[in-house]
């Protein structure tokens, strides 16, 4: 598995609208884009070669709605670029990391993704991430 660097950092957030003022109004960032990913609304502020990804819940029952009720908002995880997630994955499993899904899915700008599950990583969720040719 080649990591060819940090992608974005995900931050669990209740409003997309809200907290990015913090990164536009404080800081001097801006929020490049958002985008639904499944019950997900994403929002990418870029920062050199990597994001900060807000992730919010669009259902009030969704799976970012339930971590920060538990949680809190936050940060939620870190993702790695790879050259090849399909490689990633058979690598991983190969070793007996535990993952969150069986093989890799649609994420935010064509990324193909996939998540080591927490318990492998001592609590912290990272996402592996491919993304299309000339993204």
């Amino acid at each position: 598995m080649k990591i060819k660097r940090l992608a974005h950092i995900g931050v669990a957030v209740k409003s997309i609208d809200e907290v990015a003022k913090v990164y536009t109004d404080v800081l001097p960032l801006q929020l490049a884009s958002t985008e639904p990913v499944g019950e997900l609304r994403t929002g990418f502020i870029p920062v050199g070669e990597t994001s900060v990804e807000l992730v919010m819940s669009t259902e009030p029952d969704g799976t970012m709605a339930k971590f920060i009720d538990k949680k809190g908002e936050g940060i939620h995880h870190i993702a790695f670029e790879v050259d090849d997630i399909d490689e990633a994955v058979e690598e991983l499993k190969a070793k007996g990391v535990p993952l969150t899904a069986e093989k890799p899915w649609q994420g935010a700008h064509g990324a193909r993704v996939m998540f080591l599950h927490p318990k492998a990583t001592h609590g912290v969720l990272i996402e592996l991430c491919q993304y299309p040719e000339g993204h």
